[in-house]
């Protein structure tokens, strides 16, 4: 589950910034515009919810082992945060529409070459040009929504119906994800993107306006590459921890260089005079403390929702389709949640909102923690579901206001993307960490309690649970985060047009 917010690559607010030719009157098809944005991101959130329901299948199909079958989800988000300030950067200086346009055409293109993957490699190498594409996508889609409301109703109003289509999407996506896997293949996941971008890109061809920012096209590609080759390291050197140990050569040089990697980022981004990520941003106390929080939120999250899918397919026995509609609890609390904390956010504050919400989230994933290989959906699964749904939606919301404070105004793009960044980022380390978790786990418990079909069936279990407290730990200690490094009070709350909370 991610959070959407108004992402600028440039640091500029889009409504500020010249662009050729375009006219200072509204845009009398700014509302078809907005339809054809929203589709856009309406695929984007189908994907990644048909994806997570695909998954066992797909895993079966291309004999992907357990410690490997993360790479379906961390390959695609880890391209996509690691790539979307530089993304909102490129759609900025080269022109908002012609990338989203070519963000569609790529997307096509990633996704025909995943549903036609002959092997797991080929698989995971689709996902992650999939993910560079929306890296390009998303800024440029969100931006095109600014530029196209200047008005501040009107914007709000675009911000909502975005918004809306992009928390209906990822239940729709859940549905038509088991629909697909259950009488066609997992392959048609990712292949009913193809007549959807297309479309899309062709409809947005002579509509949508074009618009650029001002200014010389300054590019922090060193940084890009520097913090996306040890976001990489990172995973990669959790996934070799699954089958080589913690303490290999390999492992130890992997988690070593990853490092060293993000060190030197952070080195380029206080050196260059046009940084991916200026330093500042994250280092004020409050944004500081969101941020954090934001990243250790998306890893327990993420991987939560790759074990309960293993959960309810292979353990409970459910279908794909079965499995879809067992996950719409989520959807529809987010959207509740997401709401309510819309409306107390200006009375009581974003701390006490994050505080509560991660709270209830982290006691969800304790509650998960206690599944059986017998137990109810209604009974015990149910009531964890909503409870961390419930807990995402206050907390994303005040996360995204918290982002903003105290931000310049050159700042604000970057700050603002800063959010989903953190939790694209957090969701791919997480998911590689847990998932080596999990595959120890059942590791260890075959090795003492034999290979039978019975202890096959308990060591999932095994491996599901401790996956479920190693989450609940990176949430407690994001609301620990929360509780030491945030003060904004009601009154810090920046005025912000829109802030669309989508479920993806």
């Amino acid at each position: 589950m991610t959070v959407s917010t108004d992402v600028v690559g440039d640091g500029h607010p889009p409504a500020a910034v010249g662009s050729p030719g375009a006219s200072s009157q509204l845009d009398p098809r700014r509302w078809l515009a907005l339809s054809i944005i929203a589709v856009a991101q309406l695929m984007v959130v189908l994907d990644a919810s048909i994806v997570t329901i695909a998954l066992p299948h797909a895993q079966s199909d291309l004999g992907i082992s357990t410690a490997n079958r993360q790479w379906v989800m961390t390959a695609y988000t880890l391209a996509f945060g690691g790539l979307l300030l530089l993304g909102g950067r490129i759609a900025d200086f080269l022109g908002r529409k012609r990338i989203f346009i070519w963000g569609l055409v790529g997307f096509a293109a990633a996704s025909a070459l995943g549903g036609a993957a002959p092997n797991a490699e080929f698989l995971f190498a689709a996902r992650a040009l999939q993910g560079a594409c929306a890296a390009l996508l998303a800024p440029a889609a969100l931006s095109l929504i600014t530029v196209t409301f200047t008005e501040g109703k009107e914007r709000a109003r675009a911000f909502g119906v975005y918004g809306g289509i992009s928390g209906g999407g990822a239940a729709i996506g859940l549905i038509v994800g088991g629909l697909l896997t259950e009488y066609a293949s997992w392959r048609w996941c990712l292949l009913v993107n193809v007549p959807i971008a297309l479309a899309t890109a062709a409809a947005a061809l002579p509509i949508v306006r074009e618009s650029k920012a001002e200014g010389t096209p300054s590019y922090d590609i060193p940084g890009a590459v520097t913090v996306t080759a040890g976001l990489l390291a990172l995973v990669y050197g959790f996934t070799v921890a699954a089958d080589d140990g913690w303490g290999s050569a390999t492992t130890i040089g992997l988690l070593a260089g990853a490092v060293a990697l993000l060190a030197v980022f952070v080195v380029i981004e206080t050196r260059t005079a046009a940084p991916l990520l200026p330093m500042r941003v994250p280092l004020e106390r409050n944004r500081g403390g969101s941020f954090l929080a934001s990243l250790l939120i998306g890893g327990g999250l993420f991987a939560m929702f790759l074990f309960l899918t293993f959960y309810f397919q292979s353990t409970l026995g459910y279908s794909a389709l079965r499995s879809g509609f067992a996950f719409l609890p989520f959807s529809a609390g987010i959207i509740l949640s997401a709401g309510l904390a819309s409306q107390f956010l200006p009375r009581v504050g974003p701390t006490i909102l994050m505080i509560i919400g991660t709270a209830l989230a982290a006691g969800g994933l304790v509650l998960l923690s206690q599944i059986g290989a017998d137990s109810s959906y209604a009974g015990h699964v149910l009531p964890a579901e909503i409870l961390i749904s419930l807990g995402m939606g206050l907390a994303f919301v005040p996360m995204s206001s918290v982002s903003l404070l105290g931000v310049a105004d050159h700042d604000a793009g970057v700050a603002s993307a800063l959010v989903n960044t953190t939790q694209q980022v957090g969701g791919s380390l997480g998911v590689a960490l847990l998932n080596t978790v999990y595959a120890t786990a059942v590791s260890d418990y075959l090795g003492s309690h034999g290979t039978g079909a019975a202890a096959q069936r308990q060591a999932a279990i095994e491996g599901y649970t401790t996956s479920f407290v190693w989450s609940a730990g990176l949430v407690g200690i994001a609301l620990v985060a929360v509780i030491l490094l945030v003060r904004a009070g009601r009154d810090d709350v920046p005025a912000v047009d829109g802030v669309p909370v989508h479920a993806g």
